[in-house]
């Protein structure tokens, strides 16, 4: 069995003239939650199209949960749960009613147990007290958590949920969270296309970034967050010794900036203090980390055993938002 829960190969969509998803190599592992990212017009939802089988690719391949797609749609498809572009359910109908018919619906579903099924899913996203209230009386956040109980009507080894927190409230997206916690930690692969970043910050172990329709980054979280530039700042009253070790480190060196401030002045009537030195004046010296940097400690050693006083180190990381911009040339939308 392949170690990948989805994995496409050079898989593109042109609608016409234009080109919604171009050649990309996906590749997302089993067990993992993969925050599949990317501006609005990206080709977020394309692809999940084509992976689903809702839509035909122009070219490449796809197979999910092992299987090539969309020729294994009849053996792959009850095994994938999704909730794309947001729920739709008759608005005359209960949310127990609703997932009744699409259960019904659902060849593979035993109709047998169906009533405990679709209480039992009710009850995992914590609608049971709303099983009777029609559905045109749910809140937005509601009609997410129903879209969800259906997504695990029967046993899914792989959620695809496209901005599942799209237009929910603060509660409303800390309940989809947990829920979305909850499903990774039962082992379902979880699929997560977003735009948002504290999706991604707070539930993903890997992510991929899509920009104008091409993948232009995947890992896992951390390693994405390794590959933005990131900085050393050192605070000493040495910044030239400070700029001749970290060069020796093959690390570039910015110019530094003083960061003390002046001794405050004496005032009338208050007693002459002796005379004191004043103390050298703190810089901050910067440096780029490479690719290979040394570790923070081993910088922090050689600057000490070349006598530079260090009276402050720190190590500033890209932050998400910063790599994001940097690979996209767009802004995301930061929510907490």
């Amino acid at each position: 069995m392949s170690d990948l829960a989805i994995q496409t190969n050079g898989l593109t969509k042109r609608f016409r003239a234009q080109t919604a998803v171009d050649g990309i190599d996906l590749a997302v592992p089993r067990g993992s939650v993969f925050g599949f990212l990317g501006p609005n017009g990206s080709g977020k939802t394309t692809t999940i199209r084509m992976l689903l089988g809702l839509v035909g690719a122009t070219s490449g391949t796809a197979s999910v949960l092992g299987t090539e797609m969309p020729t294994g749609l009849d053996a792959v498809l009850p095994r994938v749960g999704a909730l794309v572009e947001g729920p739709a359910f008759a608005p005359f109908l209960s949310g127990a009613a609703n997932l009744a018919r699409f259960d019904a619906a659902d060849r593979h579903a035993p109709p047998s147990t169906r009533a405990a099924r679709v209480a039992a899913a009710l009850d995992r996203v914590g609608l049971s007290h709303a099983a009777r209230k029609k559905a045109g009386a749910y809140s937005l956040g509601m009609k997410q958590r129903l879209g969800l109980a259906n997504a695990l009507l029967m046993p899914r080894d792989l959620l695809v949920l496209d901005e599942p927190t799209n237009g929910l409230d603060p509660q409303g997206t800390r309940e989809v969270r947990s829920l979305i916690r909850s499903f990774a930690a039962d082992g379902t692969t979880v699929f997560v296309s977003s735009h948002l970043l504290a999706e991604v910050e707070q539930l993903c172990t890997h992510v991929g970034v899509m920009s104008a329709g091409r993948l232009v980054a995947q890992g896992t979280l951390d390693e994405f967050r390794r590959t933005g530039a990131s900085r050393v700042e050192v605070v000493t009253p040495d910044p030239g010794e400070a700029r001749a070790v970290l060069a020796g480190l093959g690390l570039a060196t910015d110019a530094a900036a003083a960061v003390s401030s002046e001794p405050g002045g004496s005032h009338a009537g208050d007693k002459p203090e002796p005379s004191v030195a004043a103390p050298d004046p703190d810089a901050v010296v910067t440096a780029e980390l490479g690719e290979h940097p040394p570790d923070a400690e081993a910088i922090v050693a050689a600057l000490v055993r070349d006598g530079v006083r260090v009276r402050g180190f720190a190590v500033r990381r890209t932050s998400l938002e910063q790599r994001f911009v940097e690979l996209t040339g767009e802004g995301f939308d930061v929510v907490a």
